[in-house]
């Protein structure tokens, strides 16, 4: 599969990113009206905060005790349930005078349904999808994603001006039950791929059974740790320049967009094994230049070559399911996805901790020196060859 034509012809795709686009503009779009309405009510930056990125708090908790459900439940119902579920809790968080505390529980049920329903999305490809086709069908949806946050957030932010914070909420409500609808007539019904019945227990022994591989542990380092320590430089934007930190976020998006379409387009699987760390390092190294505090172009530009570095988490991923039987796989990937949210907390927080006391440029640089060296520090256990069965 090496052509977007070929993508969108295998008939279970269409309806897979739309079902993933519709929940990725309905996230952004009732999330920016829910820091809205949580803002209005307590006048805290805090709470506002949490309001609109606190459910991914919640997927950490998921990760521990729900993910088995990933590969236990059939995936049409496990997406169109989520969805329902996502489409249900958005629409009661729009009633009026619900208290805030209501409103929290209510967002701690979507991280928690979200941890499952990521993976499950995700895993999905394999199994629409030739083996070949992963990389190409996971960037279409990276791109899906990026694209259909900036509309949510634009349209969300019309929608708050023009009806009220209440009514761009019920407005994401519609497009989660759009998203609903897409997964459950638009994908086949499928058996699980794992057997036995979603637990705490079974979440903790897949959990185990992943990261006790070495192969797997390295991979999944590889996912969480770079690119959780480069978003904690993105997290000094605002810092580093005030006027110019929109900009410097629209074009690490612009750069991560060309990544995903090098990678998944034109990036042919053998060339992948041999280019793979040098994205990896690409990803980092560009900020090594903010040691020496450099002007705004440069910045720009240092900043647009990085973003495509992260292109390389999708060969990872390539790599994660080569690894993982069939019956771990979304659990593998919701694992993943969690530990990347994580992850990229933990960035952030280390990048103000340094910058505090070092400037935002020098913060900057640290935080891509500490990259650079965990990703040579992996090199070796990501250069061992595929087993020939992954256990």
């Amino acid at each position: 599969m090496r052509t977007y034509r070929d993508l969108f012809r295998s008939p279970e795709y269409t309806p897979l990113f739309l079902a993933s686009s519709a929940n990725s503009a309905a996230m952004a779009m009732s999330g920016l009206a829910l820091g809205t309405l949580v803002f209005e009510a307590t006048r805290s930056p805090l709470l506002s905060s949490l309001a609109m990125f606190g459910p991914a708090f919640a997927q950490l908790v998921g990760a521990t005790l729900l993910l088995s459900a990933a590969d236990r439940l059939p995936p049409r119902t496990a997406l169109t349930g989520g969805s329902l579920a996502f489409a249900l809790t958005t629409a009661l968080i729009a009633l009026p005078g619900l208290p805030v505390w209501a409103l929290f529980a209510l967002l701690a049920v979507q991280g928690l349904v979200g941890s499952v329903s990521g993976g499950v999305r995700y895993a999905m490809l394999n199994r629409i999808l030739p083996k070949d086709g992963y990389i190409l069908g996971r960037s279409v949806l990276n791109m899906a994603n990026g694209l259909t946050q900036i509309v949510g957030f634009a349209a969300g932010g019309a929608l708050v001006a023009l009806l009220s914070p209440r009514g761009a909420v019920l407005v994401g409500a519609g497009l989660y039950l759009l998203s609903a609808l897409a997964a459950r007539f638009g994908l086949t019904a499928r058996p699980a791929s794992a057997e036995g019945r979603p637990s705490v227990a079974a979440t903790w022994r897949g959990n185990v059974r992943l990261l006790t591989s070495p192969a797997r542990r390295y991979v999944f380092v590889g996912l969480w740790v770079p690119n959780g320590l480069i978003v904690g430089c993105e997290s000094l934007f605002v810092p580093y320049s005030p006027s110019h930190a929109g900009v410097l976020l629209a074009v690490a998006a612009v750069g991560m967009l060309a990544g995903d379409v090098f990678a998944g387009r034109f990036l042919r699987p053998e060339w992948r094994e041999r280019l793979g760390p040098f994205l990896r390092l690409l990803l980092a190294a560009p900020y090594l230049v903010f040691a020496l505090d450099p002007a705004l172009p440069v910045a720009v530009a240092a900043i647009t070559l990085a973003a495509v570095g992260y292109c390389s988490t999708l060969l990872l991923q390539e790599r994660l399911m080569a690894l993982t039987p069939d019956e771990l796989q979304g659990q593998a990937l919701g694992l993943f996805s969690s530990g990347m949210l994580a992850m990229q907390g933990v960035g952030a927080t280390l990048a103000g901790t340094v910058a505090q006391f070092t400037g935002p440029t020098a913060g900057m640089a640290v935080m891509a020196a500490a990259s650079v060296a965990v990703t040579l520090a992996i090199a070796p256990g990501l250069r061992a060859p595929v087993p020939a069965e992954a256990v």
